[in-house]
């Protein structure tokens, strides 16, 4: 028989082993979902363990070129930061250690960047037009002054009235930085870039008293160089306030920097990488445990489809023609740009604009360079919007062709001039009876009116449009998309629209614009005898620091011109062929060794003065077998066209051209980004002048 003392046993028991039971369950469960750091860190460092996770960032990756010569890489500088983990959370501790940074730096020649856009002295008055940033930020009304500002600041950070009204602004200003830029125990305060050592040394002995003070280091740009594709590689910059709310949420810090043009912001994800993260813990103001939650990703290498070597010597094609050519009737001619396309791909080869700059200069003097004569810092190849006279007669030989308005062999008689709904218009020769492939050697205006007349602006502009005309090219940096010809157009731009604009449109002299980079596209779908490719910047992407490829572009097929006549290039390539032979004998074209195709132009940018035009042409070579297709742009000049010759050399040198293999690189040092003086090059495989 069970007695009263046995069943209260059983019952503590029972009890005893229920506790046991939902004890350990508790402790699995933090175990599995809490992790198991989460729970030792206390049990090993106390109650008094301050612990935290903080962001580290990625290296970004660099640019390189077709032959893997470094363009952009990273260097590494010491900046001087403040740590919340370490900073005072009692204001008047606060505000004395803020005042004594401030001053630390200023003997040291560093003035505090400060973002309050607020005099530094009184009577305060805002610095900027629209203040209602600043005054959100401190939760005062809509009417608030600079000295309400100021003000707040004082009063919510307690700034004693012991401190002069100079010192109570640093500080004012500080406390204000501090808020801008989000500080927190993951974000630190940025108090000075690339720091000399011996200030490193000098404000780490005062560690007592400045608390938070501490010395890291960061990634910064190096331009190896910057006289190759400046326009594309583009510039990285600091987060500005605008586009902090949607990068914030992208996992970027307000002090982070961010791709602001070309193929800095195009490929910006894949530069960027992935930060990594870590976990912090701190006893007694010392850190005593650091340790990873999330391994970082270095961004990837890009390697871009142009080869260093070659787009220095494009430049200097374009540099040393408007050198050597640069008046024209009166007026100096010192404006253009220059296209080259793998004719197989689309992918870009060069890209040449003049004026140009350098990177380095963009960093260190960019107020300059934004207003200096004719705009260097201006994209010709790619946003120039420019008429394409008679080159785009190529584009209405396609349509009259294929829509069997004409054949190879219809003829219609040229005797200079031309008549129009009661309008006159004339060719630039007596032609006489002339078809398709002579038209578009001798580039006559009247059989290309009567085509045009056929045709009608509809078909015009749906051939405009198969070549890519008038739309982006789908270039990663971006682009103009240029304008058409036609009533819609018109309309859009609020211009009136007349019968006899149709066969202006037709030889490419009436308003429209198109980039070179456009041109070049239609050469190139010349080329390939319909296809039009997408064009492409970069090549190909790799693992930081390795030869271990990621990802490899493939050409993109952007449009095909569906043929109804077989014949239809072969005039229009046929006619661009005997154009290439009409080229004075220092700059021709004939003696290669391959066979060349090209169309010029060139249209009157000024209705009113027909003496002011530009100089256009387009081209592909060999004809017979395309491997490279170009465009090129003279602003207010002529012969551009001399330019050629000294294209292809250059390609072949640099790239090799049908059957030839490269022989230009740049130097090793160069190559590899090592060179001390960065811009200095062997002439001999970087220059090129115009034969």
């Amino acid at each position: 028989m069970r007695t009263i003392g046995d069943t209260i046993k059983s019952i503590l028991v029972i009890c005893m082993v229920l506790f046991l039971t939902v004890l350990t369950a508790i402790k699995l469960m933090k175990v599995q979902v809490v992790g198991s750091e989460a729970i030792e860190k206390p049990l090993k460092y106390g109650p008094g363990a301050l612990t935290f996770e903080r962001e580290v960032q990625a290296t970004r990756g660099e640019i390189v070129d077709y032959s893997g010569n470094v363009i952009i890489a990273n260097d590494t500088r010491c900046d001087l930061v403040l740590q919340k983990a370490f900073f005072p959370e009692d204001n008047a501790e606060g505000n004395a250690v803020l005042l004594g940074i401030f001053n630390a730096l200023l003997d040291h020649g560093i003035v505090f960047k400060e973002s309050i856009p607020i005099t530094r002295t009184e009577p305060y008055v805002f610095t900027v037009e629209d203040s209602s940033e600043v005054v959100q930020m401190l939760n005062l009304n809509v009417y608030a002054t600079a000295e309400n500002c100021i003000d707040k600041l004082i009063s919510d950070y307690e700034i004693s009235d012991t401190y002069t009204e100079q010192e109570k602004r640093v500080i004012a200003g500080m406390r204000y930085q501090m808020l801008d830029n989000d500080f927190a125990y993951n974000n630190d305060l940025l108090l000075a870039e690339n720091v000399d050592p011996q200030t490193v040394v000098d404000l780490k002995e005062m560690s007592n008293f400045l608390k938070g003070v501490e010395a890291v280091d960061a990634a910064e740009r190096r331009i190896v160089r910057g006289d190759i594709l400046p326009h594309e590689i583009g510039t990285v910059g600091p987060i500005y306030a605008e586009e902090y709310d949607e990068l914030k949420l992208k996992g970027y810090a307000l002090d982070d920097v961010v791709g602001k043009s070309g193929i800095e912001a195009a490929m910006e994800t894949e530069l960027r990488g992935e930060n990594g993260t870590e976990e912090v813990t701190i006893v007694d103001g010392s850190v005593v445990d650091i340790t990873t939650t999330k391994d970082i990703v270095p961004g990837q290498t890009v390697k871009l489809t142009v080869d260093g070597a070659f787009q220095l010597k494009l430049q200097g094609v374009l540099d040393n023609f408007l050198a050597n050519y640069g008046w024209y009737k009166g007026n100096q001619v010192n404006r253009g740009a220059l296209v080259v396309l793998d004719a197989k791909t689309g992918a870009v080869k060069g890209m040449a604009t003049a004026p140009t700059y350098n990177l380095k200069d963009f960093a260190e003097n960019y107020e300059e360079l934004l207003n200096a004569e004719n705009s260097p810092m201006f994209n010709r190849c790619t946003w120039g919007q420019y008429l394409p006279g008679s080159t785009f007669k190529t584009v209405t030989a396609t349509a009259g062709l294929n829509e069997g308005v004409v054949n190879g062999e219809s003829a219609f008689v040229c005797n200079h001039d031309y008549e129009f709904y009661g309008s006159h218009f004339q060719c630039t020769g007596w032609h006489g009876a002339i078809s398709s492939r002579r038209a578009i050697e001798v580039s006559c205006n009247v059989y290309f009116y009567e085509v045009s007349r056929l045709l009608g602006i509809d078909n015009i502009t749906k051939y405009a449009q198969l070549y890519g005309l008038g739309q982006h090219t789908g270039i990663e940096t971006g682009d103009a998309e240029g304008f058409l010809c036609n009533p819609e157009t018109f309309e859009e731009r609020g211009q009136p629209w007349y019968v006899g604009y149709v066969i202006q449109a037709g030889i490419g002299n009436q308003d429209c614009g198109f980039t070179p980079l456009q041109l070049a596209c239609v050469a190139n779908t010349i080329a390939n005898r319909g296809v039009r490719y997408k064009p492409y910047l970069v090549d190909s992407l790799y693992t930081y620091g390795s030869n271990e490829l990621v990802k490899k572009t493939e050409p993109e097929v952007a449009a095909t011109i569906d043929l109804n006549y077989d014949y239809v290039y072969d005039y229009i390539i046929g006619g661009m062929m005997d154009a290439a032979l009409n080229v004075p004998y220092e700059y021709s074209l004939a003696n290669l060794g391959y066979s060349v195709a090209i169309k010029t132009g060139t249209p009157q940018t000024d209705q009113s003065d027909l003496s002011k035009q530009n100089s256009v042409f387009i081209g592909f070579a060999p004809a017979d077998n395309p491997e490279v297709a170009f465009a090129g742009v003279i602003e207010g000049g002529e012969y551009s066209k001399y330019m050629v010759r000294g294209i292809l050399q250059a390609y072949q040198e640099c790239y090799g051209l049908a059957g030839i293999e490269p022989t230009a690189t740049l130097p090793a040092e160069v190559r590899n980004g090592t060179t001390a003086a960065e811009e200095t090059t062997d002439p001999e495989t970087v220059t090129t002048t115009v034969q």
